[in-house]
């Protein structure tokens, strides 16, 4: 099946007539616009002071989000009070056949009736959204996936109201990284079958075409196990990770195993990281977006062997930290693997999901 390519689900939803009577009196739903991205951001920023005591949302994340590079595949819808702030912003991103990423943003300096009632509408808002997009990829049932705080039992309240259930718990891990990490020796090398490289890049700085198709390949079938696997296009593995205001091609490594000398490579795993912007103009850190081994490539320490790669890499860009989320439940050990290497729970995040019939 393709992308959905139907016109933006705000676009025919903003006037909708029982969105509209259900918010409070006076209040309005706008489509969402480059001109917004200050009022988003600070928006996002009182979420998180209010849930973490801190703010880490970079304005670029906001940008990024409903930018019109992002196509009809996202879709947004800002609610305005009675004097034209912005206090609540919800999303629907066609993540990938069967999986639609919903967000709801409620300002926490509302009364608590008056941000349920502008909650249960971008909920239902954000469903019709969500099921228009599935619709676009031809589907009758697609899975509804957002998320919340550990803490943030008011977001959970309302999750459960519009249907949602509990599905996950995730650990959000960071390394603090020192100079140290950069040194040789400090990491012990490689099982002497494996080489970790970059991947390649041509003389006009581009990727590898060969070496993305085989990064996809590579987390597609490593992945295929894990919870809530949905499978994802190379194009749409692409466009999504290249849209992330972090993402750069150096940060992308491939391990492969040489079983002898002179013999041909084969993948074994990959690792894709990012930049990991500093909260309040801090340090930068990297942090890393997918870390996945080939079930036949297990037992050779490849993921440890990654994961120590980019250590030294953020050592040698003078970075502080390395950070990731991993499934608090995953089967394969990632916990104890990332404890061991000195990750830490900074905080918890939740998932949620929801079936949805696009008939409905």
């Amino acid at each position: 099946m393709t992308s959905g390519t139907g016109p933006r689900a705000h676009d025919s939803l903003t006037g909708d007539a029982v969105i509209s009577a259900a918010l409070p009196n006076g209040w309005s739903p706008t489509a969402a616009r480059l001109v917004d991205i200050p009022e988003l951001h600070a928006l996002l920023n009182r979420q998180e002071i209010a849930i973490r005591g801190r703010a880490s949302t970079i304005r670029a994340a906001v940008e990024a989000e409903i930018s019109p590079a992002a196509g009809p595949t996202s879709s947004h819808l800002l609610v305005r009070d009675d004097a034209t702030q912005v206090r609540a912003w919800a999303s629907a991103t066609d993540r990938a056949a069967g999986r639609t990423v919903l967000s709801v943003v409620v300002d926490h300096d509302l009364e608590p009736t008056t941000a349920d009632t502008v909650a249960d509408a971008l909920f239902t808002w954000a469903a019709k959204a969500a099921g228009g997009h599935a619709r676009a990829r031809g589907l009758d049932v697609t899975q509804l996936d957002s998320g919340a705080y550990v803490e943030d039992g008011r977001q959970q309240r309302w999750l459960e109201r519009a249907g949602f259930v509990r599905a996950r718990t995730w650990l959000q891990m960071s390394r603090p990284v020192t100079e140290a990490d950069g040194d040789p020796g400090t990491f012990p090398e490689p099982h002497p079958t494996v080489v970790i490289r970059r991947v390649r890049r041509s003389g006009d700085g581009m990727p590898d075409q060969d070496d993305l198709v085989t990064v996809h390949d590579i987390l597609e079938e490593a992945f295929t196990d894990h919870f809530n696997y949905h499978a994802e296009t190379f194009d749409e593995f692409l466009k999504r990770l290249r849209a992330d205001p972090g993402h750069r091609w150096d940060h992308w490594w491939v391990a492969e195993i040489v079983d002898e000398p002179g013999a041909a490579p084969r993948p074994a795993g990959a690792l894709l990281g990012a930049v990991s912007p500093g909260a309040g103009g801090g340090p930068e850190g990297s942090y890393v977006e997918y870390l996945g081994v080939l079930r036949a490539a297990r037992g050779r320490g490849v993921a440890r062997s990654l994961l120590h790669t980019i250590i030294a890499d953020a050592a040698a860009r003078g970075r502080n930290r390395v950070g990731l989320e991993v499934d608090a439940d995953s089967p394969t050990g990632a916990v104890g693997l990332y404890t061991s290497t000195g990750f830490a729970t900074s905080y918890s995040t939740q998932s949620w999901h929801r079936q949805l019939s696009t008939s409905t």
